[in-house]
Order: C-alpha cells, then sequence, then structure tokens
C-alpha cells in the first residue's frame, strides 16, 4: 500500500471515530510498518494526531496484529 493511499483510508477512518475505525487504522498502520517501516507508520501517527484520537502512539509495534 502507498503512504498516499494509507492517508486517504485514515482520513475517511476520522470521519467516523469509532472503537471499528480504530481497530481498521491499527491494521493499516501494520501493514504501513511491514512494507515501509516504523517510521512512516510514526510519521502517519503524528500527522494525524492518532495518539490523542486512538491511542496510538509513535513507536508502537503495530506488525503483529491482524496476524
Amino acid at each position: 500500500m502507498t503512504l498516499d493511499r494509507a492517508r486517504e483510508i485514515i482520513a475517511q477512518q476520522l470521519t467516523f471515530g469509532s472503537g471499528y475505525n480504530r481497530n481498521a487504522v491499527r491494521l493499516l498502520l501494520g501493514e504501513i510498518q511491514r512494507e515501509h517501516g516504523l517510521g512512516a507508520a510514526d510519521k502517519l501517527i503524528q500527522e494525524f494526531d492518532l495518539e490523542f484520537r486512538f491511542g496510538l502512539r509513535p513507536g508502537m509495534d503495530l506488525t503483529r496484529v491482524g496476524r
């Protein structure tokens, strides 16, 4: 998945803001970490303020989410 596509999906998930959307974002960030590395996922977490919105902190290992 490209980082631009990930941004689109995260932005869409934030419009809903439920627990299900949090899980969707966690799955997506796990995929980004596996494909692009921890730094790429951390940038998305910071860009969308996901620590405040969903409690997702930079540096979290999400590579095993959904596996």
